[in-house]
């Protein structure tokens, strides 16, 4: 059965890349797990679905790849989402209060993850994020970054 990272990378079942990454059940199971968790967990902490497939987007977006932010932007546009959501997803900077605080702790920590220290926290809990929606945050970004790389990484193998 194909997965989000499959699907991403362009995999079909019988491509030996898929066969070689199904050697290793507990990876692909634990990604798609991981993705089900931070875009939709049972208890969302406060931040919809639809905000945090923006920001999935968002994070496609800053990294460039077209795979993610189409199936982002298929899955966001589900929600019928708001003007000021599709630009946090687009990546736009003009935005109000709290997802500017929002997209610039995620454009941050996607592309200077080094540089983001604990006055990012505290600028996150001054717009109003409770410790909860910044570990659920926090996780979001950590997954969408790496599944990102992971399938920046496959499409490589692929085309060796």
């Amino acid at each position: 059965m194909s997965d989000a990272i499959d699907q991403a990378v362009g995999l079909l079942p019988e491509d030996g890349l898929t066969l070689t990454r199904r050697q290793r059940p507990e990876f692909v199971d634990g990604a798609e797990q991981c993705l089900q968790s931070v875009l939709a967990p049972q208890d969302d902490q406060g931040l919809p679905a639809d905000l945090r497939l923006a920001l999935a987007l968002r994070i496609a977006t800053l990294n460039h790849d077209i795979a993610l932010q189409q199936d982002y932007q298929a899955q966001l546009a589900q929600y019928q989402p708001s003007e000021a959501l599709q630009a946090l997803g687009k990546g736009d900077a003009m935005l109000a209060e709290p997802l500017v605080t929002l997209a610039r702790h995620t454009d941050l920590v996607t592309l200077y993850p080094a540089d983001a220290t604990e006055q990012n926290i505290r600028l996150l809990e001054q717009a109003g994020y409770s410790n909860g929606q910044i570990i659920a945050l926090s996780e979001l970004i950590a997954f969408v970054n790496f599944q990102t790389r992971v399938v920046a990484g496959l499409r490589l193998l692929r085309s060796s």
